[in-house]
């Protein structure tokens, strides 16, 4: 209703990398104060129970970074992904999925160190329903017993036993599931039925309904790019015209390709690959490279020494104006290259992915789901870019990609969870 005033909500992240403040950052014009709040790095955190966080994120990153050593480097971090492993679906043998060595290690940090139990204390003050977009404060909560309801909103398109609780058939989390496989894990992990929605996963408000007709309009100057020879447009200019409306056809001078490097930073040597197979058709004017190094300022000023023409390095002083500054870049991109994190989910709004070798469990299944969608092409040799993208624009291939992304993978995630959340 107009003029209503907003519910207010409680939104928690942690501030370990980028995807779970990516998937929070939809909610903070419902969160208490315009504030979301890093449950790793709160004021007046317990020096203990940042410690455990620390450590936490240290090992991951470190591990992330040492896979690209040969062969230890891919043992070890097998050995690591292992604790967080997500099991074949199939065939299915009917039976729960009983909590894993990580799980009972998180609760044994409750029991034994108290972990959290003065970030739940905090909030209790005031329980309003809380929003939070991994698994770790949802459990904090509920064993600390937070007397508001709590929402999870899963960032991926599959998930862990980590993901559900010691003892899920008990549990009151509420689960906002970003695919149907991601709910379908949940029960598998014996999540009740009425305690999972499927909602989709959270976009920007940049990029929501709101601005519907932005992203048609994004979607036919990416089509006109990617389709030199009009390979896909002359099979189903139809179908494209009844969902975007009518392409012209007409190719524009130069493909806007954008990498991304994730959080932990460990595809700055794939990026040097990258500049290093585009060279020709950077220097010919038929390609713009866009790299965005995220917070990592010294990666981008690495790069940018070996950066020729029409090859653009971004950096930002702060998460905060990283993701301002990456939803600019995004909405000019015709293909985005990047792991499959939660980024997989940016298909959704017409652009192709080029998909980076996965890190971790969860990255191999998202990269699964993407490919099964038809929204994303695996990386051939970047050294030999020059050879491969153009072919697949002459082909139709990264058209066809954007466009099943558009279609097929929902948009309104953030809107359905307001709406589960607060009502509207």
């Amino acid at each position: 209703m107009f003029g209503r005033k907003k519910k207010k909500v409680w939104v928690v992240a942690a501030d370990m990398g980028y995807g779970h403040l990516r998937a929070a950052l939809p909610f903070q014009d419902i969160a208490q104060n315009g504030k979301i709040i890093a449950a790793n790095d709160y004021p007046g955190i317990p020096g203990q129970d940042k410690k455990i966080w620390e450590d936490s994120r240290r090992f991951y990153e470190t591990i992330s970074r040492f896979k690209k050593f040969p062969v230890l480097g891919d043992f070890v971090f097998a050995f690591f992904d292992k604790f967080q492993e997500i099991k074949e679906f199939y065939p299915n043998n009917e039976s729960i999925d009983a909590p894993t060595l990580q799980v009972k290690q998180v609760y044994r940090l409750f029991e034994k160190k108290r972990w959290g139990e003065d970030f739940i204390s905090r909030l209790n003050k005031n329980p309003l329903p809380l929003v939070t977009t991994f698994f770790i404060p949802a459990h904090m909560a509920e064993f600390w017993k937070y007397k508001g309801p709590i929402y999870l909103i899963i960032p991926d398109a599959d998930i862990s036993r980590a993901w559900a609780p010691l003892k899920p058939k008990e549990s009151k989390i509420l689960y906002c599931a970003s695919t149907e496989r991601a709910a379908a894990r949940l029960r598998r992990y014996g999540v009740k039925k009425e305690q999972i929605r499927v909602t989709g996963f959270p976009l920007p408000k940049e990029f929501t309904k709101r601005n519907f007709a932005k992203a048609k309009k994004d979607v036919r100057r990416r089509l006109e790019a990617l389709d030199s020879e009009h390979r896909y447009l002359k099979q189903y200019g139809k179908t494209v015209e009844q969902y975007v409306g009518k392409v012209r056809g007409v190719s524009q001078k130069r493909v806007v390709l954008t990498f991304a490097i994730g959080g932990a930073g460990a595809q700055a040597e794939l990026a040097k690959d990258i500049m290093e197979g585009a060279k020709s058709l950077l220097e010919g004017k038929k390609l713009e490279l866009h790299v965005i190094a995220g917070t990592h300022r010294e990666v981008a000023t690495n790069l940018r020494k070996r950066s020729g023409k029409n090859v653009f390095l971004h950096s930002s002083p702060s998460k905060k104006k990283y993701f301002k500054n990456f939803s600019k870049i995004l909405s000019k991109t015709d293909i985005l290259w990047t792991k499959p994190s939660e980024l997989v989910f940016y298909a959704s709004l017409g652009i192709p992915i080029i998909i980076a070798p996965p890190i971790g469990s969860q990255e191999v299944s998202n990269r699964r789901w993407l490919l099964d969608i038809g929204a994303g092409i695996d990386q051939k040799k970047p050294e030999l870019l020059y050879q491969w993208l153009p072919d697949l624009i002459r082909q139709g291939a990264l058209a066809e990609a954007a466009m099943q992304g558009f279609v097929e993978i929902p948009k309104d995630g953030a809107e359905n969870i307001k709406k589960l959340v607060c009502g509207f």
